[in-house]
């Protein structure tokens, strides 16, 4: 099986700062990078347009594109109405921002979906999610929901209660196996009609957890933290857990997805080895 789709990865793994982890980027082999815009140089507010027009040209320089960026703020994504309205204004500009830097895709985490529509927490989702969505659609872009916290039929039955297709998926592999339980090759088959982008992660279950102990409050570094200590699930290099990426890349191939594999490492005592090991395998599916 051989494919075209464009390899990336997450410059800010290689905890090397901006810049920096660019050229890593480019001295792996990557052909795009998918960058954290919430904080610091990056963060929106401290990017002017001629800083975002020098960042572009840095990029383009380095003959990389920018696959997505994340804005992602932790806690109970959008389960708390009165927190909904800085995070939605953030996640708005965040969507700017990378449309600026030549890309149209923002991936986030919205909190766990409640399995039943009645729930009180399911509405204030879906409100805070049309008006991304609206938003998103308005000027061409998308707030990719990175898969994980619930089964995928379920963020499924979600997306399709949205007014458009402005919110879409992000999907990762590796979280699936390693929090729900739930089968990633299905999974693409049943979110094909939201998938703009992917990212390439591997991972063990060790046992049956509780998605809220995961994702309920906790940040980002936080759950790389659990998915390094391997309490109730590991993180490990890509090949090596139990994501069939065989059959991973053959049904995102058979739905037509033409997008990034973005590497995410999100632990471990050599990341810059890591994700060239991940960039390496995935070009070996290339025929490269």
């Amino acid at each position: 099986m051989a494919f075209s789709n464009k390899i990336g990865v997450i410059s800010d793994s290689f905890g090397l700062g901006v810049r920096q982890g660019l050229q890593k980027a480019k001295e792996i082999g990557a052909d795009g990078v998918q960058i954290w815009a919430i904080k610091g140089e990056m963060d929106p507010a401290n990017l002017s347009p001629q800083a975002r027009k020098e960042l572009k040209a840095y990029v383009q320089d380095l003959g990389l594109a920018i696959s997505a960026l994340c804005a992602d703020y932790g806690g109970n994504g959008f389960k708390d109405s009165a927190e909904n309205g800085w995070k939605i204004e953030k996640s708005k500009r965040a969507l700017d921002l990378a449309l600026d830097l030549g890309t149209n895709i923002v991936t986030t985490h919205i909190g766990i979906v409640p399995e039943e529509p009645a729930d009180p927490t399911y509405a204030i989702l879906q409100e805070a999610c049309n008006e991304l969505a609206s938003y998103a659609a308005s000027i061409g872009g998308y707030f990719a929901i990175e898969t994980g916290p619930e089964p995928a039929a379920l963020l499924k039955s979600f997306l399709d209660s949205l007014t458009t297709k402005g919110v879409a998926v992000n999907f990762d592999p590796a979280n699936m196996v390693m929090v729900t339980g739930d089968d990633p090759v299905q999974g693409v088959y049943t979110l094909r009609d939201y998938i703009v982008h992917t990212h390439v992660k591997d991972g063990i279950r060790l046992r049956e957890v509780d998605p809220h102990e995961v994702y309920g409050k906790l940040d980002h570094e936080q759950i790389a933290v659990i998915a390094e200590r391997g309490a109730g699930f590991r993180e490990v290099p890509v090949g090596e857990g139990t994501v069939d990426f065989d059959a991973y890349f053959a049904a995102l191939q058979d739905i037509g997805y033409t997008g990034y594999l973005t590497v995410e490492r999100e632990v471990g005592d050599s990341p810059e080895a890591d994700i060239l090991q991940a960039v390496q395998f995935i070009k070996r599916y290339r025929g490269q």
